[in-house]
């Protein structure tokens, strides 16, 4: 048999689970029938603080809403502002405490790289002259890049052409928001709706609600940091934007999340691998998403571009005195020039650290093209017409195996698979004209290539090329010396002759890789 609960313990429970705002919960008496609580004063208690649950709707609030939009205080119905480049517009003015519980905005020119990554969004609390929260505006909603792209989760999305957010932003004093247009482009609208949840007063122990916008190019050896925070307080999120300079490699994404909290040698939190950390698998391997708690807004397979975000509200990260929060790119930090945007979330007491300043440059990279070695008849152009008497031909992307110094021309290869010793692998070569050439070749070594012969027209040709290398690279260019040509298609063949004795693993160690070949 079931104890019927008392009202009193039934108001105590709804008391405790609260939302927001002060209640009266009057009807919560002690058990031992002693005197009933006073009355709730207008300030909200601790417990109805960043306390999510649709339990609140059923109790009276003792706050008062107040309203910030581009409402057109003439009546004309043009509810926007204009901005133009250089200019600032205050979107909320507010005295007193309070808390900004929602914040939508709109703008056009629509879905602008320019405008997106060069609005900015600053946020100012109790009347402090340096900002708690400076960002661009896509990337403080959610995306990076300076795109939009419809998603949604539990603090921040964009649906409809709208941007929201629903981070609860407390203050006790004053707030003010502005947004500034540092790009050449004329804002023609901006639409926007603030609500703002005002009390009396707020509890000493509340937090400030910050945002902060970083921007890096990764340096070999050195981690990149997205945080470097003083004082007390929480880590509640991560909008992560990487893009490599060249090609589309996501190796960068083999780096681990390293959080070091309040000053520890060792990290606190040390992970497995990027997408990982943003609850996710296998470089993001079925495309963007979002989630409650985290998403991936942009993966972008050309140009290995990745957006994620990663919220902290079921697992926040105390800290007393400091936090660092810093990220790895690639394995041991081996991917140099990978642009790293991100935004770091989190509420913390006042005086916070000194932000670093917005960078010079808030644009994207543009994806650079594939570099071609000038003059390379790309050995992947023959596909359709190469013939192997074993194994299987096919393209390979290299982009994984991309680095500063060892690039592929159109950043593919040839790629000659599961075949043995002494398979023969046919491929046409056209020349201008007929002639004697220099012919210059360009391969792929590996722990698991094979040595290959190079005939032409049926002359073997000297040297042989070694195949094996303990990690994958280029050859660059390797001569065959002086061939004579006719005009138009010639025989090449390649002759698998035989492999380092280190060269194991798959196809036995008698892979081969053909980038193509120049002729001088």
């Amino acid at each position: 048999m079931h104890e019927r609960p008392s009202s009193g313990r039934l108001a105590a429970a709804l008391c405790a689970a609260a939302l927001a705002g002060a209640v009266a919960c009057a009807g919560a008496r002690p058990r031992d029938g002693g005197a009933a609580p006073p009355a709730a004063s207008p300030a909200a208690p601790p417990l109805a603080l960043g306390r999510g649950s649709l339990d609140a709707l059923v109790l009276p609030r003792a706050s008062r809403l107040a309203h910030y939009s581009s409402q057109d205080s003439t009546r004309r119905n043009d509810d926007f502002r204009r901005l133009q480049p250089g200019e600032t517009v205050t979107l909320v003015d507010h005295e007193g405490a309070g808390i900004v519980r929602r914040w939508w905005l709109t703008i056009a020119p629509r879905n602008h790289t320019a405008i997106q990554r060069q609005l900015i969004v600053r946020c100012y609390w109790d009347g402090e002259r340096e900002p708690s929260v400076e960002v661009p505006v896509s990337d403080f909603f959610g995306v990076g890049f300076g795109e939009w792209h419809d998603y949604v989760s539990l603090p921040l999305n964009m649906t409809s052409g709208g941007y929201n957010a629903y981070w609860p932003m407390p203050f006790r004093r004053s707030a003010r928001i502005t947004v500034e247009n540092r790009s050449r482009e004329v804002v023609d609208r901006l639409y926007y709706n603030v609500a703002v949840e005002a009390y009396d007063r707020l509890p000493d122990s509340t937090l400030y609600f910050h945002a902060q916008f970083r921007r890096t190019r990764a340096v070999r050896g050195e981690p990149v940091t997205l945080l470097a925070a003083a004082g007390r307080g929480h880590y509640v999120g991560t909008l992560l934007s990487m893009a490599p300079p060249r090609g589309r490699s996501m190796w960068y994404l083999e780096g681990n999340e390293r959080v070091f909290v309040d000053g520890e040698a060792a990290p606190s939190v040390l992970g497995t691998g990027t997408e990982d950390y943003f609850s996710s698998g296998w470089y993001f391997d079925t495309g963007p998403y979002s989630a409650p708690y985290h998403g991936a807004t942009v993966k972008d397979t050309l140009t290995g571009r990745v957006s994620a975000y990663r919220w902290h509200i079921e697992d926040p990260i105390p800290f007393t005195r400091r936090l660092e929060f810093t990220i790895e790119h690639g394995g041991t930090n081996d991917t140099p020039g990978v642009d790293y945007s991100s935004v770091a979330f989190w509420y913390q007491t006042h005086p916070h650290a000194p932000f670093p300043p917005l960078p010079a440059e808030l644009l994207p990279l543009a994806p650079a093209p594939p570099e071609r070695i000038p003059g390379m008849v790309e050995a992947e152009a023959a596909l359709a017409r190469a013939r192997a008497t074993a194994g299987t031909v096919r393209l390979q992307d290299m982009s994984d195996w991309e680095l500063d110094a060892a690039r592929w021309s159109g950043g593919t290869q040839l790629w000659w698979v599961e075949a043995a010793q002494g398979a023969r692998l046919t491929m046409p070569l056209h020349a201008p004209r007929a002639g004697t050439f220099e012919l210059v070749g360009y391969f792929t070594r590996a722990n698991n290539y094979g040595d290959v012969r190079v005939h032409v027209n049926g002359r073997a040709l000297s040297p042989v090329v070694r195949g094996y290398a303990p990690r994958v690279e280029p050859t660059g260019p390797i001569s065959f010396g002086r061939v004579p040509l006719r005009r138009g298609a010639n025989e090449v063949v390649l002759e698998i002759v035989g492999k380092d004795p280190r060269s194991q693993g798959y196809s036995e160690g008698y892979l081969v890789g053909v980038d193509g070949f120049v002729l001088r």
